[in-house]
């Protein structure tokens, strides 16, 4: 200060000493400043963590989490035990899954089912393949997996599966033809036109198809068919054809078999059409007629004419045989 008392330092000289000793601005650096402070601003912080790992463990962890984390691990052990000792899998057998009980409870059982297209299946056997019962749900049942064990019936061609709710499931199926039954080691199964098995003969439902008999005789059934309809008049009395060999067909017609040849078959069984419209040979006591020779008809007698003409025979000139 002067003589006079007043103050004879510079203006910004004084200005540059901010509020805490803090430099003021233009007078130094400004990040100088922010990094003085920023001790003292976390000191709050430092100490409210400081504080919290102080406290002890029991205080830290929340209300309540002790009995939560016991009624979780118990109910978990309950329900181990619940399926481990088979009671679970007699519940579902008894009652559906827990999912589909609540789902009935609220209203969404499944009460109809509406099947169409069914040709030869039955309705239960339907039901059965798609998976639903009495216990499902509308709201659960997976539509996708019942269609996908509905296609695997080999008797269903194509087939969709939708829900109608609250209560309905629509089921609509085409089925496979069956066109003949196919007999092979002893077994009879149920084949479409190309040969395919699509069912097992458990009935009498497909008892009226055509019967086709030997190892490959589904792969040749067009064949066998074809011959039918050559057979004319005669193709209602065959009942059976059998695949002899890999090479050539036999037929069963009213107790006598008609034996092919390999090549030209419907020929053959043109000119048996004209002889028995002529005499009448199927009529007569034979158990075979072999059709193989181009230029002949071969047959065999049954046991009781064979002895009867060796008899005969005996008493004539010898003739010629069996042949016609």
């Amino acid at each position: 200060m002067d003589g006079g008392g007043r103050y004879s330092g510079s203006l910004n000289a004084a200005g540059q000493a901010g509020v805490d000793g803090a430099p003021a601005p233009g007078s130094g650096s400004l990040v100088a400043g922010m990094v003085a402070r920023l001790p003292r601003l976390a000191r709050p912080f430092m100490r409210s963590r400081r504080s919290r790992l102080g406290q002890p463990i029991e205080r830290r962890i929340p209300r309540h989490a002790g009995t939560l984390t016991l009624s979780v691990a118990f109910a978990a052990l309950s329900i181990t035990g619940f399926v481990a000792s088979g009671r679970y899998d007699r519940f579902v057998l008894e009652n559906g899954r827990p999912s589909d009980v609540l789902a009935r409870l609220a209203g969404f059982g499944v009460e109809r089912v509406t099947i169409s297209g069914i040709a030869r299946l039955y309705e239960r056997e339907v039901l059965q393949a798609a998976g639903i019962d009495g216990h499902s749900s509308v709201v659960f049942l997976d539509v996708a997996e019942a269609r996908k064990r509905l296609l695997d019936v080999p008797l269903i061609a194509s087939v969709s599966v939708r829900k109608v709710y609250p209560n309905e499931i629509v089921i609509n199926q085409v089925e496979r033809e069956p066109a003949a039954l196919w007999q092979r080691n002893g077994e009879i199964s149920v084949i479409a036109a190309d040969g395919t098995v699509i069912d097992e003969m458990r009935d009498d439902r497909y008892a009226a198809l055509p019967l086709v008999v030997g190892e490959e005789a589904n792969e040749r059934l067009k064949d066998y068919l074809a011959l039918i309809d050559a057979a004319g008049e005669l193709g209602e009395r065959v009942k059976a054809g059998t695949y002899v060999s890999g090479r050539r067909w036999t037929l069963k017609l009213d107790g006598v078999d008609i034996r092919l040849p390999e090549t030209g078959a419907a020929e053959a069984l043109a000119r048996l059409v004209k002889l028995e419209r002529e005499s009448r040979i199927l009529e007569k006591d034979i158990i075979a007629v072999d059709l193989r020779l181009p230029d002949r008809v071969v047959v065999r007698l049954t046991e009781e004419s064979a002895a009867a003409r060796a008899e005969s025979q005996k008493k004539k000139p010898k003739g010629k045989g069996t042949e016609t």
